[in-house]
């Protein structure tokens, strides 16, 4: 969010987006995918979105688990194991 802040201040300045990638760091493609995703947010909504997507990825994760036990216990009830 930082570094999004700064790009606004440098866009207010009149700097053109490849020069405001350049001076942080980035490429125009990643300012732009950072603007198109948090833009209009404060901090506190970035950061709720930032832990919403982890908590995301975690319950993903923890259901693909379960279906692979799911299908191993139901392998084992059919006597394939």
């Amino acid at each position: 969010m930082r570094k999004l802040r700064r790009a606004d201040e440098l866009a207010a300045e009149g700097k053109t987006g490849e020069e405001i990638a350049a001076e942080l760091g980035v490429s125009p493609a990643t300012l732009y995918n950072w603007r198109r995703a948090y833009g209009g947010m404060d901090t506190d909504a970035a950061k709720e979105l930032k832990e919403l997507r982890e908590q995301n990825a975690r319950l993903k994760r923890l259901l693909a688990e379960a279906e692979l036990e799911k299908d191993a216990l139901r392998e084992v009830a059919k006597g394939k194991f």
